[in-house]
């Protein structure tokens, strides 16, 4: 099997993956995947397509992960590894969409406005 690179974005993380036959490791800017994310539960977001598909063992996987916040970025992961799973085996769709692991979430902050103190705040009204 060659590399199969895809891309997973949320807020304003990117994940850029490869993915190749191997044993399971995965290495996230150079770190161990338990380096990266401490956290258990980011780690299980992280593997969620994988555990779904029972690959988790089958596939090494290489990330480059950049901006956004730890939650974006492991959920960019993950659609990431969800688009390079169904890159590897078309069939697998239809599972992974039905978890909404192929769902780009598109949310992003607003941008703060002029004369405001925030996006949509107001200034408190003083009638007096």
């Amino acid at each position: 099997m060659e590399v199969i690179n895809a891309l997973g974005r949320r807020k304003a993380a990117v994940a850029r993956i490869y993915v190749s036959e191997g044993s399971g490791k995965i290495t996230i800017n150079k770190r161990d995947l338990e380096v990266y994310f401490p956290l258990s539960s980011l780690r299980y977001v992280v593997m969620q397509p994988l555990y779904k598909l029972g690959v988790a063992e089958k596939y090494d996987i290489k990330v480059n992960l950049d901006g956004g916040g730890i939650k974006g970025q492991a959920e960019a992961l993950r659609l990431a590894i969800a688009r390079a799973l169904v890159k590897i085996n078309p069939e697998d769709k239809a599972v992974l969409k039905a978890d909404g692991f192929m769902t780009r979430d598109a949310r992003e902050v607003e941008r703060k406005k002029p004369g405001r103190p925030k996006a949509r705040r107001r200034f408190q009204f003083s009638k007096r």
